[in-house]
């Protein structure tokens, strides 16, 4: 199919990792064995909280869905790069392409945004404890489950209408094992200078709230449990001394 006598990409060739076989071989090899350890243990971690009711606290209902986004996400590269190793000719059509690239971005950003929302749960709990069941109510719970999903889901379909607005007119080898944005963007037949900043901007945004999210997080949560521990200790040495003296003034 020729447009504007360019011939139009439908389809791209994966060039991998390395041409060398013994390398490939080893990839295949340890991509099997983390494979085969990952989604079954994902899938336990699913079968074990739906099964035991009494596993039906925030923390293991969002577990959950961190095994679920884990094994869906390995799944969407992992398989098909295990049989591209062994075939001569490792090619994807365009549109498998994009669904690929919006799936990566789908359940990645979800799980960033699903680990932020963990940890809000563990500083509720660790410092409001005495709150926990009335800020973590079951209507909470489920709008926090569906942040992230709707967060990822967001932040996959403005890098997908992106690159669909990107003409692809002239290579199409792709220098992965699958298709990703700053990959599948140096193909484009236009200057990408403005989409670019766009994605950067995007990817960007994304990982600097969850970066700031489990920080602060994290060290609110770590200077609870300090300030804990010190007056902890000064009470026992409190204890300690009231009770000497009592024993001094006891004595003849």
């Amino acid at each position: 199919m020729e447009t504007d006598n360019r011939t139009v990409v439908t389809e791209f060739i994966l060039i991998g990792l390395t041409q060398s076989y013994d390398i490939q071989l080893l990839v295949f090899a340890l991509s099997l064995i983390f494979y085969i350890i990952i989604l079954p243990g994902n899938i336990l971690i699913i079968l074990t909280i739906m099964s035991d009711p009494g596993l039906n606290a925030p923390l293991y209902l969002f577990l959950g869905n961190l095994a679920f986004l884990d094994a869906s996400y390995s799944f969407i590269v992992t398989p098909r790069m295990l049989v591209d190793i062994f075939s001569k000719k490792k090619i994807i059509s365009y549109k498998d392409c994009i669904t690929q690239l919006f799936f990566l971005h789908f359940l990645g950003g979800g799980e960033f945004l699903l680990l932020v929302v963990m940890a809000f749960d563990r500083y509720i709990a660790i410092c409001r404890p005495l709150h926990y069941s009335t800020v973590m109510s079951p209507r909470v719970c489920y709008v926090m489950l569906l942040a992230p999903w709707l967060g990822g889901f967001v932040h996959s379909l403005i890098q997908v209408v992106l690159i669909l607005n990107l003409p692809f007119c002239g290579p199409n080898h792709l220098d992965n094992f699958f298709c990703d944005v700053p990959q599948v963007i140096k193909l484009a037949c236009t200057d990408t200078f403005g989409v670019e900043l766009l994605m950067i901007f995007n990817s960007g945004l994304l990982t600097l709230v969850c970066f700031l999210g489990l920080l602060i997080s994290y060290a609110i949560i770590l200077c609870h449990v300090h300030r804990i521990n010190a007056n902890d200790g000064k009470t026992s040495v409190l204890l300690c001394f009231s009770h000497s003296d009592t024993i001094g003034f006891a004595e003849p």
